[in-house]
């Protein structure tokens, strides 16, 4: 029987929901961080070098929230600056854009698999890559791998 939405249902216990959306909260603070070391990557496979400003226009937010961002980045230990050279990564912030993209392309794949269009696909990629947990992207590899 399909439901309206309307009806009430059962609500899980406290601790588990206060873990859910703990993990919510917690993916949304990494999200930031993985978008930005994907991109700085991509820059410089592309380029050879990611600067503030291309950062800001591609991601479409000001260069000051560059600045504090990457500032982030750097006392996490993911990227190093050199005044007048741009922005690189770190060898840690180098294995975890590698993870993010394969995570993202990962979703992406599935996306269009069960026919999503391929703009709305990377469009969606781009949330849920940060939101969903390793046994949903196994079970998503599964499910590649298995059509």
């Amino acid at each position: 029987m399909m439901t309206t939405g309307t009806e009430p249902r059962a609500l899980p216990t406290e601790p588990a929901q206060a873990r859910r959306f703990g993990k919510t909260r917690t993916a949304q603070s990494h999200a930031l961080l993985e978008d930005y070391v994907e991109l700085i990557a991509d820059l410089l496979a592309v380029g050879g070098e990611a600067r503030a400003t291309d950062i800001a226009r591609r991601l479409g937010v000001s260069h000051a929230t560059v600045v504090k961002t990457v500032g982030r980045l750097k006392r996490q230990g993911l990227a190093v600056s050199r005044p007048y050279r741009g922005i690189f990564l770190t060898e840690e912030g180098e294995l975890l854009a590698t993870r993010v993209r394969a995570r993202h392309q990962l979703v992406l794949d599935l996306l269009r698999a069960v026919g999503v269009p391929d703009e709305a696909a990377e469009q969606d990629a781009e949330g849920i890559e940060h939101h969903v947990s390793e046994a949903t992207l196994l079970a998503f590899d599964r499910f590649l791998r298995s059509r």
